[in-house]
């Protein structure tokens, strides 16, 4: 009898193992760590939220037996509930622990908060969280039936590293990551892809949020893309709310590129030392710098992505890069993208903007408006994979 009870939980110890370990246990990089496979709890934490079930409803708490108030906070997750910018409210039980269960929701990355009695917090039940040059915010990651695009999947995978470096601009220690792709060979020569983020984004959103790293992996495996380097720079060089922050971000950031960013690359890695090998790309305020740096700099770089981002006077601007002569010849690939959700309001309308100007002039250039998601990681994700990404250096194969 005490033999066969041994046996029996040795069999289900192995079926948990080979199942994997799930519910933010950090063990592997699952494609669904808040699904609650054990009945386990993360560790430290006070309960199980999100919990995350295979019908993509998904159930958050909190244990608050003080509060007045909770409610669900978050924009892009907000606009999949169909609530705009209103918060939805949780329900108190006895026991003190707030409940709300909302959705189902499309498979993906969520940013969410909570907010109680008017202070906004992150879940502190929940294990993964984004650190940014922001306040931080906790991730609901709703999976579908397998590893996504953006997931760790059973391929060959690059490296990153992380590079920390003194900048005489910013007249302090900085940082940025490189990834080099599977296989890398120093006897070869890559092209480098330079990506920057929005207000309020450090390197690090790009690996944590954006997953281009595994992004670059699957596409690798599928043969949809060109391996290449991603160097992922801090394009905050300025006090977000200085108040003359669109004055100097272009001049000081340009400064930082020049002097230090590419330059460090270039002796650091092999690569093509030339603007038809060097791309450069962000999002948002990323976006801006891409084009304000970038378009000015053609001895640098001669392919561009700009993601949600564009300038509503791009005529005046930008007049220099609209009406050279040549500049179709000079520039390789000029990529303009935004999600579907954002191309109906502000953002939607400086991309328009910025889209008009390059059809008056007759610049080619591919502008792409998909995926499901407004002003968020979901459709820069979306963006990078489905487009960008295997579109870049076309010219170069």
């Amino acid at each position: 009898m005490k033999n066969n009870l041994f046996q029996f939980i040795t069999l289900l110890l192995i079926t948990i193992v080979h199942k994997g370990i799930a519910q933010q246990a950090n063990v592997n990089l699952d494609y669904n760590p808040q699904k609650d496979t054990e009945g386990l709890i993360p560790f430290s934490a006070p309960l199980n939220s999100p919990e995350v079930h295979d019908d993509q409803t998904v159930t958050f708490r909190l244990k608050a037996p003080k509060a007045q108030d909770v409610k669900l906070a978050g924009g892009a997750l907000l606009m999949w509930l169909g609530r705009g910018n209103e918060q939805v409210p949780f329900v108190k039980g006895e026991d003190g622990i707030w409940t709300l269960t909302v959705g189902p929701i499309r498979p993906d990355m969520y940013a969410y908060h909570f907010n109680v009695d008017g202070m906004q917090i992150t879940d502190p039940s929940n294990t993964y969280a984004a650190f940014t040059a922001m306040p931080p915010y906790s991730q609901l990651i709703v999976h579908g039936d397998g590893p996504a695009y953006y997931d760790a999947k059973n391929v060959p995978h690059g490296n990153v590293a992380r590079h920390v470096y003194h900048s005489e601009v910013t007249e302090g220690e900085r940082e940025m990551y490189v990834y080099t792709p599977p296989g890398y060979d120093p006897k070869k020569t890559y092209p480098v892809l330079y990506l920057t983020g929005g207000s309020g984004e450090l390197p690090s959103n790009w690996i944590y949020d954006g997953r281009v790293n595994f992004i670059m992996d699957n596409l690798l495996a599928e043969n949809k893309a060109m391996p290449m380097l991603i160097a992922i720079t801090n394009n905050q060089v300025v006090h977000r709310n200085h108040p003359q922050h669109a004055e100097l971000t272009f001049d000081v950031f340009e400064k930082e590129l020049r002097n230090h960013v590419i330059p460090l690359v270039d002796q650091n890695y092999s690569t093509v030392k030339s603007p038809n090998g060097r791309a450069l790309s962000g999002l948002s305020m990323g976006g801006r710098h891409s084009m304000f740096i970038g378009f000015r700099s053609l001895d640098l770089f001669a392919n561009f992505g700009i993601l949600s981002a564009g300038d509503t006077e791009a005529e005046t601007s930008l007049r220099e890069f609209l009406n050279d002569p040549n500049i179709n010849d000079q520039v390789d690939y000029l990529f303009v993208g935004q999600g579907t959700e954002e191309a109906k309001g502000f953002f939607g309308a400086r991309v328009k903007s910025l889209i008009e100007a390059l059809e008056n002039h007759q610049i080619e250039h591919e502008y792409y408006v998909g995926g499901h998601g407004g002003h968020d990681w979901s459709t820069w994700r979306h963006l990078l994979y489905e487009k960008f990404l295997p579109n870049l250096w076309e010219k170069n194969q």
